[in-house]
């Protein structure tokens, strides 16, 4: 099946005692047993759930993947990846990553004994002088979040498979429907699915999804044994999500393409970070790798001040300022002190977060609506 077909129909089938076409959402907590351990393949909600395996098979098949695991969010997939490691084992991370990340990496995992080297991954060569026999996983995005950096995951992933180590890909700018980093390597596939899979901002959610069985059966332990799961109602809202996220993310990257050139254009603009250009760093990788660029970018104004970007944050209305991305209303983004906040402040500094940094999540709204709220808040600045 294409990717279009399996994203409305892969894990789903009409209900056997109705008909209902959608997947029923199940809520209850356990399941009755004919006799002690004689089941139907369910026994206890935290462990399995049909609304949520209807969503793991579809989440499984979207990436090529064998396997999917649905989480209660992002960071608890991300979370679930990491107890794979003990004290002592060692983490090469890009440096340019979601703050959620990096606040879990450096608060909760750090102090525990593992320890993390974060590096631009523009360059896979750049992770080799970092492996040693502690290196167990190599972390990255690509796109980053937030200055839209490209990773060549087919390289980094030859460097990870030479050496034995996991390769996880945080997949949530660029959708199944950009990009399969299963296809190119990667161990395992990570999205926050409360961004695009469900992409209507009404649910909080995250997923992982890989080939290997052995390493299915490690994470599926985790998932069980620490509860992380998602609730049948959120399942049941990613898998209508699911249905429409061809349809969207083509109508979130031609508005993004529209965007990005306008804002490259604009006087008061000083930089855009968006991969469809054909000066940005990678971008042939990206155009190799990814089948559109997408409708994340970030940019900084001329007046590159955090006084500046705030006057144009306050200054517009369709482009609604809040923390996430990816649903169908666009939204604006001052990563430094909102999703970025937890990195210090030297450090965002260094890779490129800085004050005057703006992030915006291109909706599908009309786009002539959009150029035109941002035009009304440049004038402000």
């Amino acid at each position: 099946m294409k990717l279009a077909t399996k994203l409305i129909h892969a894990g789903q089938e009409p209900d056997p005692s109705t008909g209902a076409i959608m997947t029923p959402i199940y809520q209850t907590s356990t399941y009755v047993q004919e006799a002690p351990g004689v089941n139907k393949g369910y026994e206890y909600a935290r462990s399995q759930n049909p609304t949520r395996k209807a969503l793991e098979e579809c989440l499984a098949a979207i990436e090529n993947g064998a396997f999917g695991l649905s989480f209660g969010s992002g960071v608890a997939a991300t979370d679930t990846v990491m107890k794979l490691l003990r004290p002592g084992d060692e983490v090469i991370a890009a440096d340019d990553m979601y703050g959620g990340t990096y606040r879990l990496f450096t608060k909760i995992y750090e102090p525990m004994g593992v320890r993390f080297h974060f590096v631009n991954m523009g360059n896979p060569e750049n992770i080799r002088p970092l492996i040693n026999a502690n290196t167990k996983l190599v972390w990255t995005e690509s796109p980053t979040n937030p200055l839209m950096s490209i990773t060549d995951i087919a390289a980094v992933a030859a460097i990870c498979k030479e050496n034995k180590i996991l390769l996880t890909v945080d997949n949530t700018f660029a959708t199944p429907w950009l990009q399969n980093p299963l296809d190119l390597g990667a161990d395992i596939v990570l999205h926050s699915g409360t961004k695009y899979l469900g992409g209507h901002s009404d649910l909080i959610h995250g997923c992982l999804m890989m080939n290997d069985p052995e390493l299915r059966e490690k994470l599926y332990f985790i998932q069980k044994s620490c509860g992380a799961v998602p609730g049948p109602m959120d399942c049941f809202l990613v898998l209508r999500g699911l249905k429409t996220l061809h349809v969207r993310m083509k109508a979130h990257c031609e508005n993004g393409r529209t965007i990005a050139h306008y804002l490259r254009n604009h006087p008061k603009v000083g930089h855009v970070y968006w991969p469809g250009f054909e000066d940005h760093p990678n971008h042939d990788i990206a155009k190799m790798q990814m089948r559109d660029f997408g409708g994340m970018m970030s940019f900084i104004l001329t007046d590159a001040s955090g006084e500046a970007a705030r006057r144009f944050l306050t200054g517009t209305h369709l482009f609604a300022l809040a923390e996430s991305l990816g649903g169908v209303e666009s939204l604006v983004n001052h990563p430094a002190s909102m999703t970025h906040a937890s990195i210090p402040k030297a450090e965002r500094d260094r890779i490129g977060v800085v004050e005057g940094l703006i992030r915006l999540s291109v909706g599908i709204e009309d786009v002539e609506d959009l150029i035109a709220d941002l035009d009304a808040a440049l004038n402000k600045v």
